[in-house]
Order: C-alpha cells, then structure tokens, then sequence
C-alpha cells in the first residue's frame, strides 16, 4: 500500500495557495489528510478538494503539529515567522516566497534540473521565483549540450503574478475603458508605491521594488537563483522584467552565449527531448508558444529557436510557461514528489 501523508496548505485562500491545493488533488498525490491554512480573516472559510470540502483553520505554530509536509505560500514574512516553527515540529517546508532561497543552508529546487539537492534539506526547501523555473528549465538542456557563457534575459509577466487583486485590477481598468469611465491604478509597478500605471494597454518596466544600480528586486532574483540551481555561481546573468497587460502566464525572450558551437537545429532537438519542455516552432507555419496555449499547463513552452549572429555561439529562445502552476504551485508538489 502507498504511504500517505499528512499535508498542510499555507496561505490556502490566496491563487498560488488554492493552485496548490488544486494540483494536489489533480496530481494524485497521497494524502492521508488535509489541513488548509491562513490568516485569522480568512479562518472558517470553505474550500472544496474534490468530493470533500474542508474548512480553513487559522495559522499557528501548533497548526504543524503531525504534518509531514508544509506547502508555503503566505508571502515572506509569515514564512520567515512560521517555516521554521514547522520544520522544528518535524514538518518537511516546501516555500514559495524568497524568504530562504538564498540561503546557503536551504536547497533551491526545479526538479528538472537540480533534482538531487532536495536530499541536502534541514526542513525546508525553497521554490524559486516563476520567471527563474520556466528559465532554467529551458536552459539546462543547453548548458550539458554547451556550457553557457552568458544570459540575457527579458521578461513580459503576467498580472496573476502580482495576486488575484491585480488580476481584478487589469479586468476593471479594461472594462472602464471601453466604457469610457476614467480608469483607476494602484497596483502596478507594486501596491502602496508612491506612483501608479495603468497596466491596462500599457506596459510597466518594474517588478518589486527597486534595489540598487537601478535594478529591481525581481531582476536580481532572477540573476542569483539562475545561478543557485545551476550551480554556477560566476554566470553571467542580465535580466529585465517587465509587467504586460496579460492575465496568466510569463513569456521571456532569453538570450545565450554559449562556449562552444551549437546550432539551433540540435539546440531543438535536445529541448523537444527535455524533461517538461514542449518545442513549438514551425515560423513557417506561424507556430511559437503564446500565453494562452501554456495557460494551464504544467510545461515549459520553447519556441523562435534561432542562431544570434552577433556574438560566436549564441542563441535566441522564446519561452512561454503558467506562472501559477509550473510556476509556482506544481514546481512545489514536484520538490515532493522527489522526496516520496
């Protein structure tokens, strides 16, 4: 008989949280029991997991009590508070914020590519940034075929990466317009920021918070875990993330160095064999991956694979991936499918 196990849910009312929830079930994967987590504001709230439906319990340190795995998704603070409270009641963490990613002692996983460092865990294992997973699992293929030189990357990410209010905020501005009501913003480049943009027909150059030289924090996220979970830690890496007016789903334009010769036609041909890659690109035919098409899976779509000219082993790659669910809330129930 399978073994079963006891599973916790953290932050369960929010999009990634209910994703997770979803994916679980979906994915089939052995719960002895669910425990479904959040605030105290969200606390009695009911949600349905297949033919059962579950009410939500407040977060407290006792919640870990008996539970072998802990799915985060609550933001960084509460991680940062509650985590180790869970991995100290023997709780196996699995956390979706930034609070531990960087951290030398917990492993940073895309099962894709590093499925090894989940055994090197002390409680908790972090679950990179979306933008960083979809990346990565499109460059490993490459750098074992070639070793990368350098990344330069550009991303176009969809507003459910800024949460379900965000989401509702691009629905609204879009219905005010054609409406011809004035158009309200708050929430783009991030809530509680002393400036707004519509996001609405609009594009924002800004992800988080600004940090230094100019860079947003989600920019260098993508330039340290990049090199985490490929366990390069001198790759050069550039990046520019951008917010685009669409519901679901990052796209990045990502472009390699390489130091060794590579063309696009076995750079396809490895992706198309790739663990969680699916290679669309036909330009004859118009074929290349869209937000839409990936909306809902679990794949890493590649696309508009072609030679760079401009440098000696350089290519140019499309890649098109849903932010909630490979994302975030699969990559995490893969990290522990890998431990069972």
């Amino acid at each position: 008989m399978t073994k079963q196990y006891n599973v916790a849910v953290v932050g369960a009312t929010g999009m990634v949280g209910q994703k997770m929830v979803y994916v679980l079930h979906e994915r089939k994967f052995p719960v002895k029991s669910f425990k479904l987590l959040a605030s105290a504001r969200s606390a009695d709230k009911k949600i349905n997991i297949g033919s059962e439906t579950y009410t939500v319990e407040e977060l407290k340190p006792g919640s870990f009590d008996g539970v072998d795995f802990a799915f985060f998704s609550a933001g960084g603070d509460i991680s940062r508070e509650m985590a180790p409270e869970a991995a100290k009641r023997g709780s196996i963490v699995i956390d979706n914020s930034s609070a531990f990613r960087m951290d030398k002692a917990v492993p940073l996983v895309v099962p894709e590519v590093n499925p090894d460092a989940v055994h090197q865990h002390k409680g908790i294992i972090a679950n990179p940034n979306c933008s960083t997973i979809q990346m990565v699992v499109a460059l490993q293929p490459l750098h074992k075929a070639a070793p990368l030189k350098r990344v330069v990357a550009a991303t176009y990410q969809a507003v459910s990466g800024a949460g379900r209010e965000a989401v509702d905020e691009l629905q609204e501005q879009c219905r005010a317009h054609f409406d011809g009501k004035s158009v309200k913003s708050k929430r783009f480049p991030l809530h509680g920021a002393n400036r707004s943009y519509q996001i609405a027909f609009n594009l924002v150059p800004q992800i988080d918070v600004f940090e230094y030289d100019g860079y947003c924090k989600e920019e260098i996220k993508m330039v340290n875990e990049t090199r985490k979970i490929m366990g390069l830690p001198d790759l050069p890496v550039t990046t520019t993330t951008v917010r685009v007016p669409v519901l679901n789903c990052h796209s990045i334009a990502v472009n390699v160095e390489l130091q060794e010769a590579l063309t696009a036609e076995k750079a396809r041909m490895l992706l198309e064999k790739a663990p969680g890659v699916i290679v669309l690109d036909d330009p004859g035919s118009l074929i290349y991956p869209t937000p839409l098409e990936a909306d809902g899976s679990d794949a890493v779509f590649v696309g508009r694979i072609r030679p760079d000219y401009s440098v000696k082993h350089g290519l140019n790659l499309w890649v098109v991936s849903d932010n909630i669910r490979k994302g975030a809330a699969t990559n995490s129930i893969q990290i522990a499918e890998l431990l069972i």
